[in-house]
């Protein structure tokens, strides 16, 4: 007899009120907060079972796809050699290789006499070393990443730290490059960067309860000396970062929140010097500094909402000691800088896309006028590749667009001259041929928000799908803290658009593509602009015929996901169907409680509803799980892992219990969760289990739109 059909397990409800700022609420699955809750996991194992019987149909569609994928990548390929000249005198090119049939890629270095002469290291050339077997290191773990990986600077050690949870909790190792012997730690449970000093110390971070990096401690490699503690940060706003300058002579020491930071340098070789502040800390003000052999150079919002750069002395230890150097432009938000010998190179986003600025030095240091990098398409992004060596003549940087694969390009300082060093092969399709980006047709819509606000959306589409409201299409979001999603290449997406479909991203608000103003005017007490931002640019689609009317797609992730959540409950007749990834869908339980991972720190992100009756009204009324109607709601699949420390489990589970038992949903709707046992925000490890991952998800989407080739 067959099995009988499952239907999607119900979580038991208990009691609880939550009472803030004299607001009762009851919420029956705040028990699910114990992830080690027996029901919890049976809840979890139900839907995930629930879920493969409901998408079991797919498997035929999730093959295809996963084919699709790999027939389209090439699956032993190599890294641009990036050349690297050490402190002992000693060049290398460091590159990496992927082999077909494995997950991880190796790193391998080759000696180096010119930085003219590229080797082509297709097959192995002689003298080649084996720097790191990341596949070697994966061996036997169900889930693996790297957390860092740095050569000393005299170029004889390696420092790696691996994670095999998924917990971002990772365990610290060195090893000798001539012999590959791992030659101390492990170090367990540091934070995921780190710095050399010399080749005997090495600086790391460690986390608190919270999962915030607290700490920076020193380690003299296989010395009688016990690790010292550098830095504790006390303020739960503020995370601490370690790395350092690119000729080694500094350790840099960095305090963030989201509005203030504050770093601190001191000689890479006198390790047990105490930190100097380069600049203390002032509420508000955002800096970051680069470390040149003449000086320091301040990028910072000091009086400069879209940012400047500035100069200072190398021994600074004050903001008065900054000299300007570019003045902010109020269109034009500077996101980085870098310093060479010959020129500075400034990154931009400018109008929502992105750029590189070039600030000439001659050899007394002075600056030439500004040389602005200009590119063909009309969308696309770029960005400056940080080169070791200061001296370079030369710089590269990388570019993408909706409808180009990554490249990486070569730019002379003296010359002007570009130069292609490689593109990201896109292999022929068995069926569909060779890759020709012709076909397909990429443009800036502008959508207009319920504020009269003008909102960015990035289109691509195939040149023969008709604009005529009968396509389908699936609208990408994100929207927070200040991180610009740009219009990127994706090998999985050519499956969607050559069957047809529209691919969309909503540049909303909370998000960086317009500059700081356009962050700040998706977060905090004006956080719902984020998600009205995402209706109106979903309804400008369909208005406009891209998309039909019963056919749009919606996905994000983490607070993407709290995007798609607070859009579905907005517009639950827009979408057709929707995935949420390891979506943070209960913001406001989370956010009222600062013992969970993170929580302090975001309170600037998001505003801290403790203490704000107007926060905690303004949170209450646009979280997902707080705002379930018993309506139609799209179809849903919810992705998350159990081992998340970000968006806790907890989150996306009563979510989907809520859902399940108050949307009135047709059977062809369903709302499914799927839950990674072992794995953490990333979600799976591994690039053939992320692929097969990635088609079961465009599977589940396409199948909704009633795409089943």
């Amino acid at each position: 007899m067959p099995e009988p059909k499952l239907t999607p397990p119900r979580a038991p409800e208990r009691p609880y009120i939550r009472t803030v700022h004299g607001d009762a609420v009851a919420d029956p699955y705040h028990w699910m907060a114990d992830k080690t809750d027996p029901d919890l996991l049976a809840f979890l194992e139900g839907q995930n079972a629930y879920t493969e019987q409901e998408t079991a149909h797919l498997a035929p569609l999730t093959e295809t796809l996963f084919g699709d994928l790999k027939a389209r990548t090439k699956q032993t390929d190599l890294s641009v050699p990036t050349h690297v000249t050490h402190t002992d005198g000693s060049s290398f090119w460091y590159y990496s290789r992927t082999t077909e049939g494995l997950d991880y890629p190796s790193t391998y270095r080759v000696p180096a006499t010119s930085r003219d002469d590229i080797p082509d290291v297709t097959t192995p050339p002689e003298g080649e070393q084996l720097v790191m077997d990341v596949q070697a290191l994966a061996e036997g773990h169900d889930f693996f990443s790297m957390g860092h990986a740095q050569v000393s600077p005299d170029g004889t050690r390696l420092a790696y730290s691996t994670d095999v949870a998924g917990d971002e909790r990772y365990d610290l190792w060195f090893a000798d490059l001539a012999t590959g012997e791992v030659i101390d730690g492990p170090l367990p449970g540091v934070g995921a960067g780190g710095a050399w000093a010399g080749r005997d110390w090495f600086f790391y971070t460690r986390v608190d309860a919270a999962w915030r990096p607290h700490q920076v401690w020193r380690h003299e490699l296989g010395g009688a000396t016990p690790d010292a503690l550098v830095v504790e940060e006390p303020d739960e706003r503020f995370w601490i970062g370690v790395d350092d300058s690119r000729d080694h002579r500094w350790i840099i020491i960095e305090a963030s929140s989201k509005l203030t930071s504050e770093a601190a340098l001191l000689p890479a070789d006198d390790p047990t010097a105490a930190p100097r502040v380069v600049a203390p800390r002032r509420q508000g003000v955002d800096y970051s500094i680069e470390v040149a052999p003449d000086g320091l150079w301040v990028l910072h919002n000091d009086g400069a909402p879209q940012f400047a750069l500035s100069r200072a002395p190398l021994d600074a230890t004050s903001a008065e000691q900054w000299e300007p150097v570019l003045a902010e432009d109020p269109r034009r938000r500077l996101t980085g800088v870098t310093v060479y010998e010959r020129s500075v190179v400034v990154e931009h986003r400018t109008d929502g896309l992105a750029g590189i600025m070039l600030l000439p030095r001659d050899a007394e240091g002075r600056l030439g006028d500004p040389v602005e990098l200009e590119f063909d398409e009309n969308l696309y992004d770029v960005g400056a590749e940080e080169s070791p060596d200061f001296d370079t003549d030369r710089i590269r940087f990388g570019y993408e667009s909706l409808v180009s694969p990554p490249s990486v390009w070569e730019y002379r300082l003296d010359t002007g001259e570009r130069r292609l060093l490689k593109e990201t092969p896109v292999l022929d399709h068995p069926q569909r041929g060779p890759y020709d980006r012709s076909v397909y047709v990429s443009e800036r819509l502008w959508a207009t928000a319920p504020d009269g606000t003008r909102v960015p959306v990035s289109v691509v589409r195939h040149r023969d799908t008709p604009v005529d409201g009968t396509a389908a299409g699936l609208l990408y979001g994100y929207g927070a803290y200040e991180s610009a999603t740009m219009p990127y290449f994706a090998m999985s997406r050519l499956s969607l658009l050559d069957r047809g479909l529209v691919f969309a991203i909503a540049h909303v608000r909370g998000g960086g593509e317009l500059g700081r103003p356009w962050y700040e005017g998706g977060k905090g007490e004006h956080k719902a602009n984020t998600f009205s931002d995402f209706v109106a640019a979903g309804r400008l689609l369909v208005e406009q015929g891209y998309v039909a009317p019963d056919r749009l797609l919606a996905e994000g992730g983490s607070a993407g996901g709290l995007l798609i959540g607070a859009a579905l409950n907005l517009a639950p007749d827009l979408f057709r169907a929707a995935h949420a990834v390891v979506p943070f869908v209960d913001p406001l339980t989370t956010i009222l409680n600062p013992e969970l991972p993170l929580t302090v720190m975001e309170w600037e992100e998001w505003g801290n509803p403790v203490a704000d009756p107007a926060i905690y009204a303004a949170m209450k009324a646009y979280s997902p799980y707080e705002n379930v109607a018993p309506v139609p709601y799209p179809a849903i699949l919810v992705t998350t892992s159990l081992n998340d420390t970000r968006v806790e489990v907890t989150e996306p589970a009563k979510w989907t219990a809520r859902l399940q038992t108050t949307a009135t949903n047709p059977p062809e709707r369903p709302i499914l969760l799927k839950t990674e046992m072992v794995a953490g925000h990333g979600g799976v490890s591994g690039r053939y289990k992320a692929w097969r991952e990635r088609a079961f998800q465009l599977a589940w989407l396409l199948d909704q739109v009633g795409v089943r080739e």
